[in-house]
């Protein structure tokens, strides 16, 4: 985040033209490599290994290295040399900057020492920024009046990192009354206390199809229902995150309302806007700690239907997806049958699955807790009254362990975590289906 806050100031300054930015970022993108990568081509991590802590990662706000530091798998002295190979992100930008723009580092130090005074960034701000330490950052750029306000900040900024892009940088947090948007998508938090957290566009929806598609892995359309569903299913897997946090380490229980999409209308009641620059695109993080208005009139996922399909011939299995996210069906149907199972329906509620199953009884069935009108655990409630040997996995976010546990009693099978690991899901599935 430093080379693109710092890089922005030299463009503004007229000291480096944009196109020498772009090089500038470009080249050093190119150049950190993730610790993972480093930690397999030194013999120090299998592959297997490594997705495992990309996947816990998926599910706890934690660091790689912690998380491997945790399981045994590495020493914090393997740690620090692995940090040390993958290079500090400063250098890496004075390195790519003088190959750029031609800067040399004392004009770069000189200048960030003006950049350091304007901004009222203390020393230990400019070596945190130095260094994209997001976690000690947060503090500086999300303080609010509420902590909880600036950990769900902070779990947003982490996961930009994760999962979209390492091309993106930060404003800082202000309260607002009211914002217009071009697209947004948002969910409620509930429990102890409401907060609701949400994503939007102003004006172009370029950020949503960008953080739509690294999301999820499935490209989406500008202004399609794809790019509103997987925005939704980002601010998901956060909120989750935040609810399973607050549930572990404060005791706080909160539970996820479906996630809602809204089109050019506008956000009132008292809540924070933080601004990100994500590859460049302008998208506002909005975080309510009571409840607001998002908007009048949700946005409609016209393509969002039941579907029920023929049993392939050569099925290893049949199955049925129910979720209220077209773009995780899209995925989790592909995934099936390029493996050989059968997906022989789709339903978007738990409502539609009662359904669909008094007519259709699959192998088994992939079932998501958080949806409108009837909820998983409802659902399952109702479908193993109709067959009490049904075999469902749940589809879960982290932050619903207690919603987890009551679907286990009831006779769930298993539960996998969204976003899919794809390795980890067809593992789930094979050992369900073998039981």
């Amino acid at each position: 985040m430093f080379s693109q806050l710092f890089g922005h100031y030299l463009v503004d300054k007229r000291i480096i033209t944009p196109d020498e930015y772009r090089a500038t970022i470009e080249n050093q993108l190119k150049v950190r490599v993730k610790l993972g990568t480093i930690a397999i081509t030194e013999g120090l991590l299998t592959e297997e290994q490594v997705d495992d802590i990309n996947r816990l990662q998926m599910q706890q706000d934690k660091r790689f290295g912690d998380i491997a530091v945790e399981m045994g798998l590495l020493t914090d002295d393997q740690i620090g040399t692995l940090l040390a190979k993958q290079g500090n992100p400063y250098m890496q930008f004075v390195e790519s900057i003088t190959q750029s723009a031609g800067l040399s580092a004392g004009v770069i130090e000189k200048t960030l020492a003006v950049c350091q005074k304007e901004n009222g960034f203390t020393d230990q701000d400019m070596e945190a920024l130095k260094n994209d330490d997001i976690g000690a950052l947060i503090p500086v750029f999300a303080k609010s009046d509420n902590p909880l306000v600036t950990a769900i900040a902070g779990l947003v900024i982490k996961n930009v990192n994760r999962f979209i892009t390492r091309d993106y940088y930060i404003g800082h947090i202000s309260k607002a009354k009211s914002l217009s948007y071009h697209c947004l998508a948002g969910q409620r938090i509930t429990g102890r206390g409401t907060f609701y957290t949400a994503l939007a566009a102003s004006a172009d929806d370029e950020a949503f199809q960008l953080v739509a598609g690294r999301f999820s892995g499935v490209k989406a359309a500008r202004g399609s229902a794809d790019s509103f569903d997987g925005v939704c299913e980002f601010i998901n897997v956060n909120d989750g995150l935040f609810a399973s946090d607050q549930s572990e380490n404060a005791g706080r229980e909160f539970e996820l309302e479906p996630v809602e999409a809204y089109q050019d209308q506008k956000v009132t009641g008292d809540f924070y806007i933080l601004p990100i620059y994500i590859e460049e695109q302008p998208i506002t993080l909005v975080i309510a700690d009571q409840d607001i208005t998002p908007g009048q009139t949700r946005f409609e996922f016209e393509s969002n239907t039941k579907q029920v399909y023929q049993l392939a011939d050569d099925s290893r299995a049949s199955v049925m997806i129910v979720d209220d996210s077209h773009m995780a069906r899209t995925v989790l149907k592909d995934l099936l049958e390029r493996n050989g199972y059968s997906v022989i329906a789709e339903a978007t509620n738990g409502r539609e699955a009662v359904e669909i199953f008094h007519d259709n009884f699959p192998d088994l069935i992939t079932l998501d807790i958080t949806m409108p009108e009837m909820d998983g655990v409802e659902c399952l409630k109702r479908i193993l009254d109709i067959d009490p040997d049904q075999k469902v996995i749940m589809i879960t976010a982290a932050g619903q362990q207690s919603k987890v546990v009551e679907a286990l009693k009831l006779g769930a099978k298993q539960f996998i975590t969204k976003p899919f690991e794809k390795d980890l899901v067809l593992r789930s599935i094979r050992e369900v289906l073998d039981q």
